[in-house]
């Protein structure tokens, strides 16, 4: 056995699928995609080399920044929404002794293996603003507040898409955050029981410091998925009204395949990669660096 682990031959056997399968599925797209953001290109014809010249024009087009807005109040409102109210369910209604929790976490978690575009159509129907929900609501309560949520020039609309991609995605990050939770030994509560802390000090002192590795995958999962948002706006919206959703993976769609500008729309993907990157690298430096071990 020995022998076999320090045959060079044998170790690249193993290692050599895996090699392949990463370069076709991720290095090479990237490394594609990175040579033709220097191309002015249509995606059919011989592209004219202009160095620099898409992401010269990218930063200087006011759409790039609308979507870039965009992608960060995304990522904002995921992380708040999902990590603050999914660490409140794990942690009293999941983790308690809640009457029925079982089922409980069965039904937050159903919103989760919908398809996105059932969830879409359920949502459209509470935005309507004839009928909708929400109007109705607001209507029977008699305050007289009607909201066409979808039809807002203002930052209305790109919240309202983006409460539908919390509410769906939220059961996922519960499930992290309280599988993280039941792994956290026994023994820490018992100790923090006998010295008298109550539950709400016990989760501050306990709980949430030793979830610091959940809390930073999921954290990178609400940023990254913030910033990579397309269905949603593509379903409710179509990135309207006007520009008014538009995200940058939204904007890199519309020039590569409406308007037949591959080489710019390499550009806006590169950007976007390097962007999602940068923020994994930041978090990655600065939450639970210290891997705690118990």
């Amino acid at each position: 056995m020995r022998n076999f682990k320090n045959n060079p031959v044998a170790t690249s056997i193993f290692v050599l699928p895996a090699v392949l399968t990463f370069s076709m599925i991720v290095a090479y797209p990237l490394i594609s995609t990175l040579l033709k953001s220097f191309y002015e290109w249509d995606g059919i014809t011989a592209g004219t080399f202009i160095g620099f010249g898409n992401f010269s024009r990218l930063f200087k087009d006011d759409l790039f920044y609308t979507s870039l807005r965009n992608g960060f109040i995304f990522a904002l409102i995921l992380t708040v929404f999902q990590l603050g109210l999914g660490t409140v369910m794990a942690l009293t209604i999941l983790n308690g002794k809640t009457f029925g929790r079982n089922t409980l976490r069965r039904a937050y978690f159903i919103p989760v293996v919908l398809s996105v575009t059932v969830v879409c159509q359920l949502w459209l129907s509470m935005y309507n603003p004839e009928y909708g929900l929400f109007n109705k609501l607001f209507e029977l309560l008699g305050i007289s507040y009607r909201q066409d949520w979808l039809s807002s020039m203002s930052v209305t609309s790109i919240i309202a898409v983006t409460m539908v991609s919390s509410w769906q995605s939220m059961g996922y990050q519960m499930a992290l955050i309280y599988a993280g939770a039941k792994s956290i030994p026994e023994h820490f509560y018992e100790a923090a029981k006998i010295d008298g802390a109550t539950t709400f000090q016990t989760h501050m002192k306990i709980t949430i410091p030793l979830l610091a590795e959940t809390y930073k995958i999921c954290l990178i999962f609400c940023i990254n998925a913030g910033l990579n948002a397309f269905a949603h706006m593509q379903i409710m919206t179509k990135g309207g009204p006007g520009t008014s959703t538009y995200t940058l993976t939204y904007m890199m769609t519309r020039s590569a395949f409406r308007l037949d500008e591959y080489g710019y729309g390499c550009a806006i993907a590169v950007t976007l990669v390097l962007q999602c990157l940068l923020v994994t690298l930041i978090i990655n430096k600065f939450i639970a660096r210290e891997r705690l071990t118990y």
